[in-house]
């Protein structure tokens, strides 16, 4: 026997249907290979864009947005068992405009949004599973969603009706929520200056060396979060002697020699195992140069033999500038202090076809590497190809093509991505025309899947001064950490790139 809820959404998408038309999954006219596959699914997905938007608003009807990866375990778990199921897609289809965007194409929507569902729901990690208003204002969300879940509720069979209900009588409270959150999103990612004070920045690393010992003893998973909090501890232990810092390190470096493989696949199931990889690679070539354990030496050479591997095979991937450079500047880090000059050589070799692929003198770093993907440039693009670059040209000094390419990045930096009132830097060029509630540019500096952009860009400052002696980058790395002075007391971990290069800077003064 057929229920009310039940006549009600088939009379209801038989309205939308005949008076609007059909919706489509528009997944098969995708870049990537991640989206291109969800065109199988029984979701009427549309592509991230002003049309999606468009027709939320003349429909009147909420965005359901789902941020997902390949390399996202939980991502496939509701890509086979919740998107997969024909009924929930004629839910989904009757209720809602459904938009699906690949994390790893479009990394600012999903900063964006990765921090609306922390102040949402208090939940970090992917997938995304947020609800927007026809403008892009988010207000319900979370991570991972169950097809169904009857006992607490929480299964999308039971919210999706919940929330269309809320949204269409409760108008009011939904647009006050959404444009609140937007609120606190903009204010937490705002700048807050400061000055770069010894004190203050050691009282914060004391509390990452906290964070990442309280992790030690819990047994949690590497992660890319541990990873950078290690190399921070690694950095303040090599310029201070103090063994305080090393054992933490230590640490996650036992953890990795000790489990090898095993445990890195269980800790990076929700992180990029190549990003993981990278992060861990420095860890291990520093943990080697400071306390000479071979163990170390070992699995270092071991990660760096395979992510060479990894990085010169492109034909079978998308790929994506921000995360190939971090790559490939980890190898580039990594190789002269294992004597690989081999390596370094491939590592160089990978970089050359990225920078053929994906830059233009000028013009910046383009995310998506090759024809057919979007132009739309990202800070994180060209603060990560300029790292990759100073770290090819500090192993081989005569190429200094590299630090050519470093300088023009800089500028296009100074030119595209600056504030000039507010101090930092923007995650985008200009801001996404798609959206309205996406007007104002972030300026990203704490650690997400990779580290803080402009934390990351006051570091790529400071080797930029010591390669060519010019004290203007030392003034703007210290420029650009100041701005930010006011945002990383209390969080820990996520500070750790913003702590490494604020020591370098107090350190050079």
């Amino acid at each position: 026997m057929r229920t009310l809820s039940s006549l009600f959404f088939g009379v209801f998408a038989v309205a939308c249907v005949s008076e609007h038309g059909p919706l489509t999954n528009r997944m098969a006219q995708s870049t990537t290979p991640y989206l291109a596959r969800a065109a199988r699914q029984p979701v009427s997905w549309q592509q991230w864009g002003r049309d999606a938007f468009s027709l939320a608003a003349r429909l009147d009807r909420p965005i359901l947005l789902y941020v997902g990866a390949d390399d996202c375990r939980w991502c496939g778990v509701m890509d086979r068992e919740v998107y997969g199921d024909a009924v929930l897609g004629a839910m989904i289809d009757s209720l809602f405009i459904p938009v699906r965007v690949d994390r790893d194409e479009r990394p600012d929507v999903a900063d964006r949004y990765a921090a609306a569902v922390r102040l949402l729901a208090g939940l970090g990690g992917y997938p995304i599973t947020v609800f927007l208003t026809p403008d892009g204002s988010a207000f319900f969300g979370g991570t991972y969603f169950p097809l169904d879940d009857p006992v607490t509720g929480r299964g999308l069979r039971q919210l999706l009706p919940e929330v269309a209900k809320t949204y269409r009588e409760q108008r009011g409270s939904v647009v006050q929520r959404a444009a609140l959150v937007r609120q606190l999103s903009l204010s937490r990612g705002g700048v807050s200056h400061g000055v770069l004070k010894p004190a203050a920045v050691r009282l914060q690393i004391e509390a990452v060396r906290a964070a990442l010992m309280a992790a030690g003893r819990s047994g949690a998973a590497l992660g890319l979060m541990q990873a950078r909090a290690a190399g921070l501890m690694l950095a303040t232990y090599a310029r201070t002697g103090d063994s305080s810092y090393l054992e933490p390190a230590r640490i996650v470096l036992d953890g990795l020699v000790d489990s090898a493989e095993a445990a890195l696949a269980e800790s990076t199931r929700d992180d990029p195992p190549g990003l993981v990889r990278a992060a861990l690679l420095r860890n291990l070539a520093s943990g080697w140069a400071a306390t000479g354990d071979l163990r170390y030496r070992q699995e270092a050479q071991q990660l760096l033999r395979r992510l060479a591997s990894e990085v010169g095979r492109t034909e079978d991937r998308a790929v994506f500038a921000d995360r190939e450079a971090y790559v490939i500047s980890a190898i580039l880090d990594a190789a002269p202090a294992l004597g690989d000059s081999a390596t370094a050589t491939r590592a160089r070799a990978a970089l050359d076809t990225l920078l053929k692929r994906a830059y233009a003198r000028g013009r910046g770093v383009r995310h998506v590497a090759g024809a057919g993907g979007p132009v739309r440039p990202l800070l994180q693009d060209q603060v990560q190809v300029a790292w990759a670059c100073l770290a090819a040209y500090n192993a081989s000094p005569a190429n200094g093509r590299y630090l050519a390419i470093a300088r023009d990045l800089v500028t296009v930096l100074e030119r595209d991505f600056s504030d000039p009132v507010g101090g930092g830097y923007f995650d985008v060029a200009a801001s996404d025309p798609a959206a309205p509630a996406l007007a104002d540019r972030a300026k990203p500096v704490l650690d997400e899947l990779l580290p803080g952009a402009n934390a990351w860009l006051a570091r790529v400052l400071l080797r930029l001064a010591d390669a060519t002696r010019d004290a203007r980058y030392r003034r703007r790395a210290e420029a650009t950490l100041e701005a930010f002075a006011g945002v990383t007391s209390g969080e820990a971990m996520r500070a750790s790139t913003y702590l490494a290069a604020a020591q370098d800077a107090l350190a050079a003064r």
